[in-house]
């Protein structure tokens, strides 16, 4: 299978998990502004949500721009990420319906701590492929911002029990981390 099938095939599943999570937003009875304020939850969780995979779609895709050949191991390992993304509309829908309640909250973290350990496998199933000197091996590199948010999530979810707002805290930390821009795969690409 050539890489661009598993990047279509992707952009497909992800567009789908957004379009889900969306639908899950429902309008108010009334036609009023305050009849948004209990919504407030379920918007705040949509829109971190929203950004996450935002997020693994932008590295997603900077990620293949340097792939040069998959196999077997890696579409497993694109589909173990693909599962558990496709499993933040339901985390998400439960959180924000829930306003934040501590197993909630923990779960969309556990949620997005394995979505984080399957986006660190993947990589690992593609430089099993490319040679130590090739374009994504060097810009992979230590892959610091992928561990941090590892230990971010670690942290996070039993501190959900302690104060939910806490572990969403640490969540919206791990995004804002994201949203800086990881310029290692196109300053690799510019050298090489």
């Amino acid at each position: 299978m050539s890489k661009e099938r598993l990047l279509a095939f992707s952009d497909g599943v992800l567009a789908i998990i957004i379009t889900i999570m969306v639908l899950e937003l429902r309008p108010p009875e009334e036609p009023t502004l305050a009849a948004l304020r209990p919504l407030t939850p379920s918007f705040l969780s949509y829109g971190l949500s929203f950004i996450f995979l935002g997020i693994y779609w932008n590295n997603h895709h900077h990620l293949f721009q340097v792939v040069e050949r998959v196999d077997g191991r890696v579409l497993w390992a694109n589909l173990h990420l693909l599962f558990w993304l496709s499993l933040i509309p339901f985390v998400t829908a439960w959180m924000g319906e829930s306003d934040f309640a501590a197993w909630p909250v923990a779960l969309y973290g556990i949620v997005l701590l394995l979505a984080a350990i399957a986006y660190y496998i993947l990589t690992r199933a593609l430089l099993v492929l490319h040679d130590q000197n090739s374009v994504l091996a060097i810009a992979l590199g230590r892959d610091v911002k992928g561990k941090i948010s590892i230990v971010i999530y670690v942290a996070a979810v039993p501190l959900a029990f302690v104060s939910a707002w806490l572990a969403g805290g640490l969540y919206v930390l791990v995004a804002v981390i994201w949203l800086l821009p990881d310029r290692r795969i196109e300053k690799t690409l510019t050298r090489s």
